[in-house]
C-alpha cells in the first residue's frame, strides 16, 4: 500500500486576510497545494486526504476534483470543534479548531497507512516529498516516525517576521525537541535573531527547522487521541488554546515510545505568510517552471 498525503486546509488564514489555500500562484492558476500534489504524487504517494471545512467543501472541491482525477485518489475529511471531544462541555466563546494536531486525529478512520502531513499554504519542494516517500514507505513504524527539516535561512519572510519550530536534533539524527520561537527575522546585520519576553537571540541561520511536514505511523491516532484528552482537561475553558502536533511529537519521544527521524533537506521553502508575499511566491514558482522542474501547466 502507499503512503497518504494529508494536507491541512482547515486553517482560517487569519494573517493572510483570504483563503490563500486556493489563490492562484502558477502560471496555469495553480495553487501551493497543486505543487505538492504533483511532487507527491511523482514521489510515489497513492491518494490525498484533504481537511478543510464543512462550510467550504463544495466550493474547493469544485476546483480540485476535476484537476486530481484519475491522477491521484482523493478523500476529504472535516475538522469540527465537537469531534473527540466527547460528552464534554465546549465554552460558547470557542469558535477557533483545536489546532494542527485535533486535525489529524479527524483523520482516524479514514488513513489506515503511513502518511505524511503537510501545510496547504507552504511550498516544500521535490526533495521533501522524495525523501517522506522513501522513509514510509520503507522505515516508518509504530516506534518511528519522522518530520522534515529546513535549513532556517531557507525559510524566511522578506515582508515580516515569522514563527519557526527549532529543531534539538541528537547524533542519530533523532528529534529531541522543537522550541516554538516567535517573531524570527534576518536583521540589519544580516544575523538571523528571535524575540521574546528576555529580549533578543540570535540563531544559527544552519538551524533545523520544522515546517509542519510530518511522518506518521497509524498507530499515532491512539496517541493523538489520549493526547487530546489530557489537553481538553487542562485547556477546555481557554478559547485561544490549541492542540499542535509538536505537543503529540514531544510528548512521544520524551515518554520513550519511540523516535522521530528528522531528515535534512536543502529545498528552498517558500510561502504565504503575509499578502506582500505574494509576488515573490509567484516569481519563484515562474522561475521553477523556467528552469523546467515544472511544467508550465500541472494538470494539462
Amino acid at each position: 500500500m502507499q503512503p497518504t498525503l494529508v494536507i491541512l486546509a482547515a486553517g482560517m488564514a487569519s494573517r493572510y486576510g483570504s483563503m490563500k489555500q486556493v489563490e492562484s500562484f502558477g502560471p496555469s492558476g495553480e495553487t501551493i497545494m497543486d505543487y505538492s500534489i504533483y511532487d507527491a504524487i511523482r514521489a510515489g504517494f497513492g491518494k490525498v486526504v484533504f481537511i478543510i471545512r464543512e462550510d467550504f467543501a463544495e466550493a474547493f472541491k469544485s476546483k480540485f476534483e476535476p484537476k486530481l482525477k484519475g491522477k491521484i485518489a482523493t478523500d476529504y475529511v472535516f475538522q469540527k470543534l465537537e469531534s473527540f471531544v466527547g460528552d464534554r462541555q465546549i465554552p460558547a466563546e470557542r469558535t477557533k479548531p483545536w489546532g494542527t494536531a485535533h486535525a489529524v486525529l479527524c483523520c482516524k478512520g479514514k488513513v489506515n497507512e503511513p502518511f505524511a502531513v503537510i501545510n496547504a499554504d507552504d511550498f516544500y519542494g521535490r526533495d521533501a516529498f522524495v525523501k517522506a516517500y522513501e522513509f514510509l514507505k520503507h522505515e516508518c513504524a509504530p516506534d518511528k516516525y519522522c518530520i522534515v527539516g529546513y535549513e532556517l535561512k531557507r525559510t524566511l519572510s522578506e515582508n515580516g517576521s515569522v514563527s519557526r519550530g527549532v529543531c534539538e536534533v541528537d547524533g542519530n539524527n533523532n528529534l529531541v525537541s522543537i522550541a516554538e520561537r516567535t517573531k524570527i527575522y534576518r536583521n540589519d546585520e544580516g544575523k538571523i535573531t528571535y524575540e521574546d519576553e528576555s529580549g533578543l537571540h540570535e540563531v544559527d541561520e544552519n538551524s533545523s527547522v520544522s515546517m509542519n511536514f510530518w511522518g506518521f505511523h497509524p498507530g499515532v491516532f491512539e496517541i493523538m487521541e489520549q493526547s487530546f484528552n489530557e489537553f481538553l482537561d487542562k485547556n477546555i475553558a481557554n478559547p485561544k488554546s490549541e492542540f499542535f502536533i509538536p505537543i503529540v511529537a514531544d510528548e512521544f519521544t520524551k515518554s520513550g515510545k519511540g523516535t522521530i527521524k528528522v531528515i535534512p533537506t536543502t529545498a528552498q521553502w517558500f510561502g504565504v505568510t503575509y499578502k506582500e508575499d505574494a509576488p515573490s511566491v509567484q516569481a519563484s514558482v515562474t522561475k521553477l517552471v523556467d528552469q523546467e522542474e515544472y511544467p508550465n501547466n500541472l494538470w494539462a
